[in-house]
């Protein structure tokens, strides 16, 4: 069995995953949303200290599955880097007493493998990643050691740009949901503009469309639910827009959504019509697994502790940013 531990932000998570079978054996999450919900957004030094009370209540709750324990994951990166230090001190900590090996975890591929908990990986996927720190293309091939990035945003993420919305709105924190249901009552009838319509290049932009959105609010002249629904129309049209041109030269047999922005059924629904159009099938995680957990880190550090991919303690230090390595389109 592998223990595995996610700070990457503002969600306490541990879990505990077989590793002949791939099942998620124990998992519990600890949120703090509405605690950062209060300053409109996560605020890193609040949130490490939230993850100094919230990780050892959770870890109390596994003691019984500590004999049985052959390694310690981690995410290590990316993410807010006091955050990230509350996990690997406790993954450090675990592994020293428990004289078993450790394993540092990159957060997106942890991502990449929400959609195989409890189930073997699937050798050839595109992905799309869409959180609030990221906007990527992603290309996987017969696992996490062989990923490489298609195109990803020159500015905002296509989570961020929902909670940078809902801010201007004066509602919650994370905005993705609150958007998600203030557009179900309302009306795409504000023409927001496409980010890089006319571009050939396949890459993401939202500044463009947060800032028509911060105008429109200004008139003063359309209800929150229309703004919502023509933003999350115009932000998913964007989305759609540059795979469409991306799939005319490189076409997926197997299609991820990931992350947090995942749970977006609006986007669910247009990505699902271009799977029936483009022919390939799609896979995305179950909604509870969208958002950051330890059972994707858990699900990663199975197929790193059949490779022997261990870290040494001095080794293992946080990474507020990583990259993956750029295929050239």
């Amino acid at each position: 069995m592998i223990l595995s531990i996610e700070s990457s932000c503002d969600d306490s998570s541990i879990a505990i995953t077989d590793i002949k079978n791939k099942k998620l054996l124990f998992h519990k999450k600890i949120s703090q949303e509405l605690i950062h919900s209060q300053y409109g957004g996560v605020v890193p030094e609040l949130a490490s200290r939230l993850h100094l009370e919230a990780l050892p209540r959770i870890l109390a709750q596994t003691k019984e599955f500590f004999p049985k324990l052959k390694a310690i994951a981690v995410t290590a990166s990316p993410g807010l880097s006091v955050t990230l230090n509350e996990g690997v001190m406790m993954a450090k900590a675990l592994s020293i007493s428990l004289d078993i090996p450790l394993i540092g975890v990159n957060h997106l591929i942890g991502h990449i493998y929400s959609v195989f908990i409890d189930k073997d990986v699937t050798s050839d996927i595109m992905i799309l990643l869409v959180s609030g720190g990221h906007t990527k293309i992603l290309n996987m091939q017969n696992g996490y050691q062989n990923i490489t990035e298609l195109a990803t945003t020159i500015d905002d993420s296509f989570g961020e740009s929902f909670d940078k919305v809902s801010k201007m709105l004066g509602l919650g924190y994370p905005g993705g949901p609150v958007i998600e249901e203030l557009a179900k009552n309302g009306k795409p009838i504000i023409d927001f503009p496409i980010p890089l319509r006319q571009s050939p290049e396949i890459k993401f932009s939202y500044s463009g469309l947060k800032n028509a959105v911060r105008l429109a609010i200004l008139e003063n002249k359309y209800s929150k639910e229309d703004i919502a629904a023509s933003f999350q129309k115009a932000a998913i049209e964007h989305l759609t827009m540059k795979l469409k041109k991306l799939f005319k030269t490189k076409t997926p047999n197997n299609f991820a959504i990931v992350g947090g922005a995942s749970a977006n059924l609006a986007l669910r629904e247009e990505i699902e019509k271009m799977g029936k159009k483009y022919k390939f099938n799609v896979i995305y995680p179950e909604l509870k697994y969208c958002s950051d957990n330890a059972a994707m880190i858990g699900r990663v550090a199975v197929d790193m502790y059949e490779n022997e991919d261990f870290v040494n303690y001095n080794d293992l230090k946080v990474q507020p940013r990583v990259e993956f390595k750029k295929e050239v389109l």
